[in-house]
């Protein structure tokens, strides 16, 4: 059997981190025979709903996961890491320029970059 990757995803509680952890955790990002761990990065007044994700993960018992891990701490998150989904962000609002959105965002990524590159 293969060594199991390591996939952080951020976001995770999210809409389109949620529709992505299926996809991955079935086998259809990385191959049918490729064991994985996934670690899914969420902001703390998320990991409520996460924990729910983590269930329904486990609840569907895919043969290729090997583990899951909820965190709100980007460097347990981006540990030992083979790769990383940054699909989290803060969606424009009503009236919010897109220059206030990409200062935001931007805050956002540049922290997790930092920790991708710490671990």
């Amino acid at each position: 059997m293969k060594t199991p990757i390591k996939v952080a995803v951020t976001g995770a509680a999210g809409q389109i981190g949620y529709a992505l952890l299926f996809r991955i955790a079935s086998g259809q990002m990385f191959g049918p025979d490729q064991p994985l761990r996934l670690h899914l990065i969420e902001i703390p007044p998320v990991l409520g709903a996460l924990d729910g994700v983590v269930m329904e993960l486990h609840d569907c018992a895919f043969p290729l996961l090997e583990s899951v891990v909820p965190t709100a701490d980007l460097d347990e998150g981006f540990r030992d890491i083979n790769c990383a989904l940054l699909v989290g962000s803060i969606p424009r609002k009503a009236g919010m320029e897109r220059k206030e959105l990409l200062g935001v965002n931007g805050k956002i990524f540049v922290g997790q970059g930092q920790a991708i590159q710490k671990s």
